[in-house]
């Protein structure tokens, strides 16, 4: 290694701070049949290779809906999720402010790659899978796990809820809704600890063909919820978050997903997908 390496030389400059500025987010269906052979490749391969070995993806965490789980999920008539069932995992991970673009154009070779090295498994069906641009955390507690310990503290489960506004600006009266009324309210002495919030970004014209072009980039925000135990546990809120949203009239919920961790090098919950 030389002084001149690109390795040696880029650390040094741009972004490094420790905060969010961006997630993936992405819902996945494995096809019927492959469900073992998806949460292997995925565990054992794409997690890692796909995702976190990338600079600038400085978290991650898987998270499996089992029929239960599925059952609870609502709209019927949902935009993401048709039919209700399909995405039966999901996975998030955190890309540190400002190194967005950087990290795009490092995934994007690396996909490229590992797409030509036959390395991608084909049996899966995206159904909601996006980079997502920050826009803020809402916490129950004054102290403990911030934002970008979440996927790394223990969290007992994810509710993932999707809003679609109007327009824009119409979304930004939403988050101000929520950050300023709604969330305090929801979590306040429930299992809720923490909502973030993101905006759908636009992938870059060099994706893979199997990825579909990202929706809602002008008007939809996603909030992930982190809850202390089982989801089901604080289910009396979430099974009115979409009335609380249509009676804002600043949006409407199209889905409302609750998941659990999945247990790394393990096959728990396969047998519980249908």
């Amino acid at each position: 290694m030389t002084m001149s390496d690109p390795y040696y030389e880029l650390p040094k400059v741009g972004a490094f701070e420790v905060r969010i500025g961006a997630a993936l987010i992405t819902m996945v269906e494995p096809h019927p049949g492959h469900d073992h052979a998806y949460n292997r490749w995925y565990e054992d391969d794409h997690y890692y290779a796909g995702a976190l070995a990338m600079p600038w993806m400085f978290a991650g965490r898987r998270w499996v809906a089992p029929v239960e789980l599925q059952r609870l999920r609502y709209p019927a008539d949902s935009a993401i999720a048709n039919p209700l069932d399909a995405g039966k995992y999901i996975s998030t991970y955190w890309i540190t402010d400002g190194r967005y673009e950087d990290h795009m154009r490092w995934t994007v070779s690396t996909n490229q790659r590992l797409f030509a090295d036959g390395r991608v498994f084909q049996e899966r069906t995206h159904v909601f899978t996006s980079f997502q641009g920050y826009r803020g955390a809402w916490y129950r507690d004054d102290a403990g796990p911030r934002d970008i310990h979440s996927l790394d503290y223990p969290y007992g489960g994810l509710v993932v809820e999707v809003i679609d506004s109007a327009d824009a600006a119409e979304r930004e009266r939403l988050l101000a809704w929520m950050r300023d009324e709604r969330a305090p309210a929801f979590m306040r002495d429930s299992p809720i600890a923490m909502g973030l919030a993101f905006q759908p970004q636009p992938l870059p014209g060099d994706k893979q063909p199997y990825m579909k072009d990202v929706e809602g980039v002008d008007d939809r925000l996603t909030v992930l919820w982190l809850t202390d135990g089982d989801p089901r546990d604080a289910w009396d809120r979430f099974a009115g978050a979409g009335d609380q949203v249509a009676a804002s009239g600043l949006g409407r919920v199209e889905l409302v997903a609750p998941f659990l961790p999945t247990v790394p090098g393990t096959d728990r919950y396969v047998d519980q997908l249908r």
